[in-house]
């Protein structure tokens, strides 16, 4: 399975860490975030991995900045992308599990790496229910669908 993984200036320690973690695991790894402190522009990043995603260039992704917000808000332009902010692993699980997320965002300033860590391995864990929630996530992306038919018009 290919990861994509984006972050800001915030997250680039993070990121590192992670990274190496989920190689360790035996995961494929696609590096689309800065590799340096210097301030930058998150939603720069939340796209790129959201592309990546989307594209299927990527199966899943991971995005981190400071608070892990601004690069969700970014990821979530992107059609196709349903990306969910966790800071603990429960939601992480459940967003798997009900919402079909195929982006996972947190903060650096939020979580630690070990906490991450856990959030990560609960995401990548969780698999979708289908059923009841299948007919949701259709509503969801209906609501894009029509939003970007609106826009066309």
């Amino acid at each position: 399975m290919k990861i994509a993984m984006g972050n800001d200036h915030a997250a680039v320690e993070m990121k590192q860490e992670i990274m190496a973690y989920l190689r360790e695991k035996g995961y494929e790894v696609l590096n689309l975030g800065t590799d340096s402190s210097e301030s930058c522009d998150y939603p720069l990043y939340g796209e790129k991995v959201g592309q990546a995603v989307a594209s299927g260039e990527a199966d899943l992704g991971i995005a981190i900045c400071g608070t892990g917000i601004g690069i969700s808000l970014a990821a979530n332009k992107v059609p196709g992308i349903r990306a969910a902010v966790c800071s603990e692993p429960y939601s992480a699980k459940l967003s798997r599990m009900h919402n079909d997320t195929n982006v996972l965002c947190f903060g650096a300033r939020v979580v630690g790496t070990e906490l991450a860590k856990m959030i990560v391995d609960e995401w990548l864990s969780a698999e979708f229910l289908g059923g009841r929630h299948q007919r949701r996530v259709d509503m969801i992306m209906a609501i894009e669908k029509e939003a970007k038919g609106a826009m066309e018009r």
